[in-house]
């Protein structure tokens, strides 16, 4: 059994969903969660949560979104969230500095607002965190009941550490399977019981089908490089990494 704890399905990316979703399946994907992080994603996600038992739901809004998104786009979310028994987390939020920082303010105050939403409903929260560590880390300790997991983690040993300490776990894709990739240090270091199995489907596919369209399906290649890594068998990876992301997410 694996679970895609991070994975981006719609219409634009995929001809036939129904497909992809055999597909993973058969490739003995038990749950996938969708992460749905704008307002166009939120709608089309909530429906196929409606459509198939083993796909669950986190909502929020990317930093991306931080200078359309207004008070009242925080209390409709809140109301989905309450409304919507799929939605299992708040996601994927955080600080994105790579194409600059013209608007850090409201980009915190967004990632702040989602967090206080967080803490009210008991909900992790998955976090997005590009070229903006150490103030994703500072606003983070604003918040010690809050815990959740850090999408598609390609930070320092220190770094993996630090977030471990507050709590949270690491979402490992699949870069842990690119030759250049030196994320084998960081599972090395923190272990399997630190870390949970995503995709971010569609996009950075694991080898050996990197420069294809990325899927959930694809799991257990990332899952085998783990096992590798850690000298375990890739069932003990599942096992391992499937009870962590069901107790994060409360899963049923």
């Amino acid at each position: 059994m694996f679970i895609d704890t991070h994975c981006h399905l719609s219409k634009d990316d995929y001809d036939d969903i129904d497909l992809v979703i055999k597909e993973n399946r058969e490739s003995g994907i038990d749950k996938i969660i969708v992460s749905c992080c704008d307002k166009s994603s939120i709608i089309e996600g909530l429906s196929l949560s409606s459509k198939y038992n083993d796909l669950y739901l986190t909502i929020g809004y990317h930093p991306s979104e931080a200078s359309s998104i207004q008070k009242e786009d925080i209390l409709n979310l809140e109301e989905v969230i309450k409304n919507t028994s799929k939605v299992v987390g708040i996601g994927e939020i955080g600080l994105d500095y790579h194409y600059g920082k013209e608007d850090i303010d409201q980009q915190k105050f967004l990632f702040r607002e989602q967090l206080h939403l967080a803490e009210k409903l008991s909900l992790p929260v998955v976090i997005h965190s590009r070229d903006a560590t150490m103030d994703t880390i500072n606003i983070l300790k604003e918040f010690p009941n809050v815990k959740g997991d850090i999408h598609c983690f390609s930070g320092s040993v220190e770094t993996a550490l630090t977030y471990i300490s507050m709590g949270y776990k690491l979402g490992i894709g699949g870069v842990v399977t690119f030759k250049n990739s030196n994320l084998f240090k960081v599972i090395e270091a923190v272990g399997i019981d630190n870390i949970i199995l995503e995709t971010d489907s569609p996009y950075l596919t694991p080898e050996p089908y990197r420069g294809r369209k990325n899927s959930s399906k694809y799991i257990p290649y990332i899952a085998k490089r783990v096992a590798e890594i850690l000298n375990m068998s890739v069932d003990e990876v599942a096992l391992t990494t499937s009870n962590s992301a069901i107790n994060l997410f409360d899963l049923k």
